[in-house]
């Protein structure tokens, strides 16, 4: 995926104008990226609001569930996404920064055996992250992303970095901390940055898989331990508590099984290793 004149030069690529916009980016800028989710039903109802004049609201890139991609700002152009901003002493990010918003329904509510999104649509287990976020205490649902959405996130930053040398990436909660809350815990910001931004690029890295079993921590104020690696999954014992030291057996698709006093599988994010 190149950068031509400004646009993402891909056939999969969908231009749409917004008039939402302002002139050019000053001098050196942009310099940084900027994460967000959509908070609605499709790509296509995100980027039909984002090129109504009456929302006042925009991005340049919008990617939605399957890997489709929509432009609707060239990058030398200032797109209106992230609204009252600070960060690390600079304020109004949009001058400063493009903005990709991701197809996703956000925070989702448990209702019965459904998790729901704030405009009524329920989500499937399959599609439902159990996470703490990182402005947050206690854990609470996400809509997850695609892998396909997380591929082309990151192929996208890796050209915008190429082309304008943009030095930091971040989530619309951290330049806006108790006003917004995406792209949220599902979304891979810290392992994105570390890939694109703080390691050398040009160097092959080889990781070392952590050898089973090893000691970990419980993060979250309160942890259920479950039979399965599942949600639905009954428990077998009171919640952990924060602090426990738990011994890590294995892991299996964000699980890990652990061994404190009883063996039980508990969600990945919540333990530090």
């Amino acid at each position: 995926m190149k950068i031509r004149d400004h646009y993402l030069d891909e056939d999969v690529v969908v231009r749409k104008e917004t008039p939402n916009r302002s002139g050019p980016f000053g001098n050196g800028l942009p310099d940084t990226i900027i994460i967000h989710y959509t908070a609605g039903g499709s790509a296509e109802s995100s980027v039909n609001t984002l090129c109504d004049p009456k929302t006042k609201a925009s991005a340049h890139l919008v990617i939605g569930r399957e890997g489709s991609i929509y432009q609707l700002v060239p990058f030398n152009l200032i797109a209106w996404h992230a609204g009252r901003s600070a960060h690390q002493g600079r304020v109004g990010f949009n001058k400063y920064a493009i903005g990709i918003e991701l197809d996703n329904a956000g925070r989702l509510t448990k209702s019965g055996e459904e998790y729901v999104s704030w405009f009524g649509r329920a989500y499937p287990e399959n599609e439902v992250v159990e996470a703490v976020h990182r402005n947050e205490s206690e854990p609470s649902c996400w809509h997850r992303y695609t892998e396909e959405q997380i591929a082309i996130s990151q192929d996208i930053c890796a050209d915008l970095i190429e082309n304008y040398g943009i030095t930091s990436i971040l989530g619309h909660e951290e330049v806006s901390p108790g006003r917004k809350v995406d792209p949220g815990p599902a979304f891979p910001m810290d392992k994105l940055r570390e890939l694109l931004l703080y390691r050398d690029r040009g160097a092959e890295v080889q990781e070392e898989p952590s050898p089973f079993p090893f000691k970990g921590v419980v993060t979250a104020s309160k942890l259920n331990i479950r039979q399965s690696p599942r949600l639905k999954a009954g428990t077998v014992a009171a919640p952990l508590t924060k602090g426990t030291i738990v011994e890590i057996l294995r892991e299996e698709n964000g699980w890990y099984e652990v061994d404190v006093k009883m063996r039980g599988w508990v969600k990945k994010e919540y333990i530090k290793a």
